[in-house]
């Protein structure tokens, strides 16, 4: 009997170069961003992740992967926006060129988690609701207002397209809180060039 080797994912952590770069956008959607896209599919689901951007696996291109549940069981309001009852049957989804248009001016604040920040959580503060906009990998352009925790997951990920991530929003008093964890996760990262692996 052959046994075959399982495929090992790598998410770059805190305290990587890639993670602080502001992502290019795609100029097409070719044979090439199709394998990236399946391959950050992959790790998400490898590392159990809602989301994943392109830096996040060292690549600095505009494309977001999503994976959110339809029906979230963790105590959050549900809700009802346009781009969720599109969107989250659909799931999961690969965005190309993805662009925040506006923002509410309403805000919520609830604790975020992130895979380049492993095991370190804390609250921060974004607005409900956003209007996006961009491309699937069969071409299909979209344009939704999206809330709820689709509406989140999307900022979270548009922040790593922008070298951004939800460490940099947070007040100075609740990143203290954290900071040593932080400086203890960027230590450790530099042994191993901040690749955090998972068979898949």
């Amino acid at each position: 009997m052959i046994f075959r080797k399982k495929k090992q994912y790598i998410v770059y952590t805190y305290g990587a170069p890639v993670l602080k770069k502001l992502a290019e956008p795609v100029d097409r959607i070719d044979g090439n961003i199709l394998e990236i896209g399946n391959e950050m599919l992959q790790a998400m689901v490898a590392f159990e992740g809602i989301g994943l951007a392109a830096p996040q696996i060292g690549i600095s291109l505009k494309i977001m992967a999503l994976n959110l549940p339809t029906d979230p069981d963790d105590g959050a309001e549900l809700t009802s926006s346009p781009g969720e009852n599109v969107l989250l049957p659909r799931m999961p989804l690969l965005l190309v060129n993805p662009e925040i248009i506006s923002f509410s001016s309403a805000c919520g604040i609830r604790n975020e988690g992130c895979l380049s920040v492993p095991e370190i959580y804390a609250p921060v503060i974004r607005p409900l609701s956003i209007r996006l906009r961009g491309i699937t990998m069969g071409g299909e352009v979209i344009d939704f207002e999206c809330g709820g925790l689709l509406g989140r997951c999307i900022q979270h990920e548009m922040d790593h397209l922008e070298g951004m991530l939800f460490v940099d929003r947070l007040t100075p008093d609740e990143f203290a809180i954290i900071e040593p964890e932080l400086n203890a996760l960027e230590k450790s990262g530099s042994r191993n060039e901040f690749k955090r692996k998972i068979a898949g």
